[in-house]
C-alpha cells in the first residue's frame, strides 16, 4: 500500500522522484545524487563524486558505480513518457571504460520528442522494439570517461479485448 501510494506521488513530481531516488538504497548505497529532473522527465542530471566507499583498488571510480549511475534512468524516463499503455524494459547494457575516474563524474539523459515518436510508430501495430541508448559519462572537467549503451525493450500493452453486445 505504501509502495503504491508513494509511486503515484512520485509519477506526478519530478521533485519526489529526485528525493525518491536519491534516498533508493542502489543509488544512495554507491553514492549516486540524482541532481536534476525536468520538469517534463525528459532531461535527467547524475552525477557520483568520488569518495571513499565508491572507489576501487587502485583509487579511482568502482566500475560498477559508473554503471549503476546510467542504470535505471531512460528506462524511467520512456515509461514517463509513453505512458501506462506501454511496457518498457532495460535489456541489457553495454559499458566502455575509456578513462580512469579520478573526481566527480557526470552523465545527462536527455529524451526528445522524436525518440518517443519513433518508438510509438515502430510498435503501433503491437510489435517490440527494441533499440539503443547511449549515455557518455564526464568528469567535472568534461573529460569523457566511459560510455554506457543501455539497450532497452519497448511494446504497446495489449488492448483488453471487450465482447460484442448482442442486440434483440
Amino acid at each position: 500500500m505504501i509502495t503504491d501510494l508513494m509511486r503515484r506521488r512520485v509519477r506526478s513530481s519530478p521533485r519526489l522522484a529526485r528525493v525518491f531516488l536519491n534516498l533508493w538504497p542502489p543509488l544512495l548505497g554507491a553514492g549516486i545524487r540524482v541532481a536534476e529532473i525536468s520538469s517534463d522527465y525528459r532531461h535527467v542530471r547524475v552525477e557520483l563524486p568520488l569518495r571513499w566507499y565508491n572507489a576501487n583498488a587502485v583509487g579511482t571510480q568502482f566500475g560498477g558505480s559508473i554503471y549503476a549511475m546510467s542504470d535505471p534512468f531512460y528506462m524511467l524516463m520512456y515509461i514517463r513518457a509513453l505512458g501506462p499503455q506501454y511496457v518498457v524494459w532495460d535489456q541489457a547494457a553495454r559499458v566502455e571504460f575509456l578513462k580512469p575516474g579520478r573526481r566527480r563524474l557526470v552523465a545527462e539523459f536527455d529524451l526528445g520528442d522524436e525518440d518517443t515518436e519513433e518508438v510509438r510508430r515502430r510498435t503501433a501495430d503491437g510489435s517490440k522494439h527494441v533499440f539503443d541508448k547511449e549515455v557518455l559519462v564526464h568528469d567535472d572537467e568534461g573529460l569523457l570517461v566511459a560510455r554506457v549503451t543501455k539497450t532497452l525493450y519497448v511494446r504497446r500493452k495489449e488492448s483488453p479485448v471487450v465482447p460484442a453486445t448482442e442486440t434483440a
